[in-house]
């Protein structure tokens, strides 16, 4: 059987761009006899759409776009409407939702959770040749142990969703990302372009997507999916790379089919890629699939999406970038953005062998928090689930403890914009944040231009002062206006005692024993 006729979904995303060793096409070619036993009525299938236009509303790469084109999208009479193009893509407001957002979970969750050691990317080391991988199969599995036969370890007997969306409510999150697919190419939902690799026909039985979905829509969280692009051993994608990208089979017949299912049936918030970076967006269509999005498709008001659509795309173009994995640049930044980060830091994937240094402590957790809220950015806090369903104590430990202190200071997260400073230039511990009255959808980040437009300004200081006196310099000029009270949050009390000298303000704390919150402590200046 020709390579082009075989469909395998074996890759593996996460949020790590970077290049590791890949396996030989002979492996694929094995893979796919191995992963699927109805190849032939799959490929049936795969010939009848390949002659159809996969986003039927918007003009393909094929086609010339011209101003008449661009019009066609712009037509005053029936809204604004967007081109394939960067240039008009670009100008889409961010949905306010998300901006108001800032804390969401990251979920990586696969086959790759059963061996549980290195990374979501153990596949691709192991066959790489990664030492440590080989040594623990060898010790652990008996010989010609093969990836795929992980899948049917892949229970999830303890899965309870309702269980989870509880837990990431109570953690503050306002949104869930969980990865439908990764670079393996198993599906967390009964794709119809993934045979017996996908968690209803093996393993857990069950749409996971579907599941948590509801669950987390439940409660009054938004949902969103993460989606790898490419996957290290589909034979299909390997000849479209052997052919230098110059044909698209793959995207035609098994991204863009997936994503349009993962849309029209879950209608996620969040379309999270991943997996790009191997070809231009040319290659994926990247520019017709968003303009589908925007335009036509049944979440075309909110959907949010990141920017790894190609090479070249990330940091440029997006609702938000990631730029990279852990980004967190520390200063403002002039379009919307996200630091997507590991509670493990070293792994996307749950690790059975995770040390507790290893893991970031509250006081990591919540300056990762702050700092990025801060500089215009969210925050997607990610966890890997163990191959039971489960989520493992510390996890939970550190997140029911960041929302106890959100509970308290999370009126200086949510719902907030970056000020005029961030760090404060005396007190490197203190970083700001504030409400604007009116929100811009093209400019999210941008600090206010004019104070009137500021109601509240918030410091958060992530170190306590040892003579509990808070000197800030940032802020000394809007004191001495004399238009601004300050009060602690989760204090009940009178407002606190300020001077200012030289230029520097002396904000005295109340005794921290009284205070409720443990970690970070935010301060609230109102306009009188």
């Amino acid at each position: 059987m020709n390579l082009l006729m075989l469909f395998v979904l074996v890759g593996i995303t996460s949020a790590k761009v970077r290049k590791v060793k890949t396996s030989t096409t002979q492996f694929s070619v094995k893979t796919a006899e191995k992963v699927y036993d109805n190849s032939d009525d799959f490929l049936n299938k795969i010939i009848e759409s390949e002659t159809l236009n996969v986003f039927p509303t918007s003009p393909t790469l094929e086609d010339e776009v011209t101003e008449e084109t661009v019009t066609e999208y712009v037509s005053p009479t029936v809204g604004k409407r967007y081109a394939p193009q960067w240039s008009s893509l670009d100008t889409r407001p961010l949905p306010e939702w998300y901006d108001r957002a800032k804390v969401g979970i990251f979920l990586h969750w696969g086959v790759y959770s059963v061996p549980g050691f290195g990374s979501e990317w153990f596949w691709s080391n192991w066959e790489g040749g990664n030492k440590d991988i080989e040594d623990f199969m060898n010790k652990t599995y008996p010989p010609g142990f093969t990836y795929q036969e992980f899948a049917p370890l892949f229970k999830g007997e303890f899965f309870d969703p309702n269980a989870w969306a509880e837990l990431f409510s109570k953690a503050g999150a306002k949104y869930v990302v969980l990865t439908s697919k990764h670079h393996d190419g198993f599906t967390m939902f009964p794709s119809r372009r993934s045979f017996s690799w996908n968690s209803v026909d093996v393993g857990p039985k069950r749409d996971i997507v579907g599941e948590l979905a509801q669950a987390v829509r439940n409660n009054d969280m938004k949902f969103g999916v993460y989606h790898s692009l490419y996957e290290w051993y589909n034979p299909i994608y390997l000849e479209d790379k052997k052919a230098l990208f110059l044909r698209r089979n793959y995207p035609q017949t098994k991204v863009w089919p997936d994503i349009q299912q993962l849309v029209n049936d879950y209608k996620p918030s969040v379309l999270w890629s991943d997996g790009d970076w191997e070809a231009f967006d040319s290659y994926w269509n990247s520019t017709d699939l968003l303009a589908w999005l925007y335009n036509d498709s049944p979440v075309k008001d909110e959907i949010v999406v990141n920017d790894r659509w190609g090479i070249g795309i990330p940091c440029h173009h997006g609702d938000f970038y990631n730029c990279a994995d852990r980004y967190n640049p520390g200063t403002l930044q002039n379009h919307k953005w996200e630091n997507a980060f590991t509670v493990d830091s070293k792994s996307w994937g749950y690790r059975r062998n995770m040390a507790l240094s290893e893991i970031l402590s509250i006081n990591q957790l919540i300056k990762e928090v702050v700092t990025t809220v801060s500089c215009g950015g969210n925050v997607l806090i990610n966890i890997g689930p163990t191959k039971e369903g489960t989520i493992a104590p510390i996890f939970q430990e550190r997140l029911l403890t960041l929302g106890l202190w959100l509970s308290i200071n999370g009126e200086a997260i949510y719902d907030t914009s970056p000020w005029t400073y961030q760090n404060d230039t005396l007190n490197p511990d203190v970083w700001y944040t504030c409400k604007k009255t009116e929100y811009d959808g093209l400019h999210p980040t941008s600090p206010p231009q004019n104070a009137n437009d500021v109601p509240v300004i918030y410091a958060i200081l992530l170190r306590w002062p040892a003579d509990d006196v808070l000197k800030l310099e940032n802020v000394a000029n809007s004191l001495h206006a004399g238009t601004y009270q300050i009060q602690m949050l989760g204090v009940n009390g009178p407002s606190l005692n300020w001077r200012i000298n030289r230029g520097i303000a002396y904000i005295h704390l109340p005794d921290r024993n009284t205070v409720s919150s443990r970690h970070a402590w935010a301060l609230r200046f109102v306009r009188k």
